[in-house]
């Protein structure tokens, strides 16, 4: 679990890096897909899942 958790915090550092950059190559999309497998096997995942489903029915529940 600790390594899991450093790696996590290793891909979320180098993700933030490479969106403050302003240039996302393939390299960088490599490192935030990874950062996302390794945070969906974390005690986090339902708490992220939670997150976006509430938010995608707050969007979904918006009329123009």
């Amino acid at each position: 679990m600790a390594v899991s958790i450093s790696v996590v915090l290793l891909l979320l550092i180098l993700a933030v890096i490479f969106l403050r950059s302003g240039g996302l190559k393939i390299s960088h999309a490599l490192v935030c897909g990874l950062l996302g497998f390794f945070l969906a096997s974390t005690s986090l995942a339902p708490t992220i899942y939670n997150g976006v489903s509430a938010t995608a029915d707050v969007v979904s529940g918006l009329k123009p």
